[in-house]
C-alpha cells in the first residue's frame, strides 16, 4: 500500500534495530521500560504471524509499527489483560481459527504524528480483517493523557469526556478518528501510570463477514 511517499509493509528481520528505536521514542518513562519489544519478540511477530507484524517507511526510514495476533474472543467475555492475550507480547498464543484480530500495539514517532500515519496502519488492519474474514478488529486504547486529570477526574469519566470530544487523548483519540468505536474501559490491563493502569477496548467490525455452510 503506497501513499505519497510512504510504504506500509510487514516488517523483517533486518528491520529490528529500527523497530525497537520507534519504541523509544514513542514511550518514554513513566512508561516501563521492560514493557518495550526487545528482539525476541520481535523476531516471534515476523516468525509466527507475519501478516501481522506492520511497519510504515519513509523511504529507508521506518516512522512506525504496529503488531497484531488472532484470538477467540467473545463480546460476553470482554475483560482481560494485555498479557494474557499477546503472552507478554511474545504472541504465542496466536490462533489461526480465531474470529478475531487482536491489535497489540501500535506506534508512531513523534516529528510524524498528526499526519494520518496510524491512520493507514489501522486502515491496512482493517483490510487484513476482511482478508481473512474475520468478524472483527478489537484492539486496548492506552488512556495516557488521563494522567492530567487523576486528582479531577475517574479513568471512566475522563473515557466518556474523550468520547465526547471535550477532552482529548494522545491514544484513544486517534483510534475514534480512525474508526473504532467504544466498548468498555479494562482495569488492569497493562502496567502504565499514565494511564492509571487502565486501557479502553474498542472494536472495528467488518462488515463483510460471511459465515460459510460449514460453520
Amino acid at each position: 500500500m503506497l501513499t505519497k511517499t510512504l510504504v506500509v509493509r510487514s516488517y523483517a528481520t533486518q528491520d529490528i534495530e529500527q523497530l525497537i528505536a520507534i519504541q523509544r521514542d514513542c514511550f518514554p518513562p513513566p512508561y516501563p521500560a521492560e514493557q518495550l519489544w526487545n528482539e525476541k519478540q520481535l523476531r516471534n511477530h515476523i516468525e509466527i504471524f507475519p501478516e501481522g507484524a506492520l511497519c510504515v517507511a519513509a523511504g529507508d526510514a521506518l516512522i512506525a509499527s504496529a503488531t497484531a495476533l488472532i484470538i477467540a474472543w467473545q463480546p460476553s467475555d470482554p475483560a482481560h489483560s494485555w498479557a494474557e492475550v499477546t503472552d507478554n507480547g511474545y504472541i504465542t498464543t496466536h490462533n489461526p481459527q480465531g474470529n478475531t484480530l487482536y491489535g497489540v500495539d501500535i506506534a508512531v514517532r513523534p516529528s510524524w504524528r498528526n499526519q494520518g500515519i496510524a491512520r493507514l496502519l489501522y486502515q491496512a488492519r482493517y483490510e487484513l480483517v476482511k482478508k481473512l474474514n474475520l468478524v472483527r478488529f478489537i484492539a486496548g486504547g492506552r488512556i495516557p493523557g488521563y494522567y492530567q486529570h487523576r486528582h479531577t477526574l475517574s479513568p471512566e469519566e475522563y473515557v466518556q469526556q474523550v468520547i465526547a470530544r471535550k477532552l482529548t487523548d494522545p491514544v484513544i483519540t486517534p483510534q475514534l478518528r480512525a474508526g473504532l468505536q467504544p466498548l468498555q474501559l479494562i482495569h488492569d490491563y497493562l502496567p502504565d501510570e499514565e494511564s492509571a493502569n487502565c486501557a479502553l477496548l474498542l472494536e472495528w467490525s467488518n462488515p463483510h463477514h460471511f459465515t460459510s455452510a460449514s460453520d
